[in-house]
């Protein structure tokens, strides 16, 4: 498929920027999810606006900082042998029907991946 190359006119900064790397993690129960290394500065301050949250309760926030770090930063997801899921509104859906483990996991993920590549976010 086309489309993948049309951004890179756009991003600034070193030729790090262009190519970002991509890390694979793997759960315990043969789950393959794997993350890209870089984020827009708009998606920074988008996400940052959504870890800090609303009035309402913390663990809100961190609900919604979590399912927009995936929503971001997913490339891929393997799940137990079954066909990967690539697709950005796949992933989603995928991620909204996660059961408590996946979800666990995956926030860990997270966590992991944002204070290796970006450390000044606050990880979820």
């Amino acid at each position: 498929g086309g489309g993948l190359m049309g951004k890179r006119g756009r991003r600034r900064g070193g030729p790090d920027a262009l190519s970002a790397s991509e890390s694979e993690y793997r759960s315990p129960s043969g789950d393959v999810l794997v993350l890209r290394g870089a984020m827009t500065p708009a998606t920074r301050r988008e996400y940052a606006a959504a870890a800090a949250g609303s009035p309402l309760s913390r663990e809100d926030a961190w609900q919604r900082a979590v399912e927009f770090l995936f929503e971001r930063l997913a490339v891929r997801w393997e799940i137990a042998g079954t066909e990967p899921i690539t697709k950005q509104k796949e992933l989603l859906s995928r991620y909204r029907f996660a059961s408590a483990d996946e979800r666990r996991w995956i926030r860990d993920v997270l966590r992991e991946h944002v204070a290796e590549h970006f450390p000044d976010l606050e990880a979820p």
